[in-house]
């Protein structure tokens, strides 16, 4: 009989390769954190006041499930080698999170027959448009979970690379946590070979010191226009380009 863990990866597993999207992608991964985890009350320090525990979301929360779907090489290929953002890297960001908000449909669905309460977060614009930080935090999220580790280019860096989406959820029953790696997955972190994602940077909005949100916002603005038809479409993608793109 399957575990809790294995039939939620298993959904999020059938529900990336059922989709009917044009964007393609990489196997997923799945991680679980006790909603407990101390690192959660941490983050209203470091991200804000403002930033959401798992219990606010759902008061008997017990456990935070994040995952993360990778865009196939043929998406970052075409981002990596286009001066401009690829059509194909505007698309898979539409694409995904639509795709996200059906995987969240069909969670509540699935473990509602087993009585457990789920809480969800849209895939993204839930942040504050004056100073750009979020209510609530995926990639922080999937941090806590195992999945990786954060790099200069202030995204989070899986064993399956940074190229993708991540989302989360809060769940009612009990998962066993997974272990957060040990070792650094940025190349720059672990060893100061690598800047790829600061040089790559069209704006200069990343530094080795951090990033300038409002000059990044700017930026992902810009490129909206340029896709009127695909909605808002906020996306940029450069500094995920480099060798961490795919793996770690």
């Amino acid at each position: 009989m399957l575990t809790l863990a294995e039939k939620i990866t298993r959904l999020i597993n059938h529900q990336i390769v059922t989709s009917q999207m044009i964007t393609q992608y990489r196997k997923p991964l799945v991680g679980f954190a006790s909603a407990h985890d101390p690192l959660f009350a941490q983050m209203k320090e470091i991200i804000g006041p403002h930033h959401l525990h798992p219990s606010d979301l759902l008061p008997d929360a017990q456990t935070v499930i994040a995952f993360f779907i990778p865009f196939a090489k043929s998406i970052i290929t075409a981002n990596r080698k286009s001066s401009q953002i690829a059509s194909e890297w505007a698309v898979a960001y539409i694409e995904t999170n639509q795709l996200i908000e059906t995987i969240s449909i069909e969670l509540k669905k699935e473990l509602a027959t087993y009585g457990i309460n789920v809480a969800t977060q849209k895939a993204t614009h839930n942040f504050n448009e004056q100073d750009l930080t979020a209510v609530w935090s995926h990639k922080s999220m999937a941090y806590v979970a195992g999945l990786g580790t954060f790099g200069v280019n202030q995204l989070l860096i899986t064993e399956s690379g940074c190229a993708g989406r991540f989302c989360s959820a809060v769940i009612s029953a009990e998962i066993t946590p997974t272990p957060r790696p040990s070792r650094e997955s940025c190349h720059y972190k672990r060893d100061s070979n690598c800047l790829f994602c600061v040089k790559n940077c069209p704006t200069g909005a990343l530094t080795i010191h951090g990033l300038d949100k409002q000059r990044c916002y700017s930026q992902l603005l810009d490129v909206d226009k340029q896709f009127p038809e695909l909605g808002l479409c906020d996306v940029c993608g450069k500094c995920a380009m480099g060798p961490c793109a795919t793996h770690i």
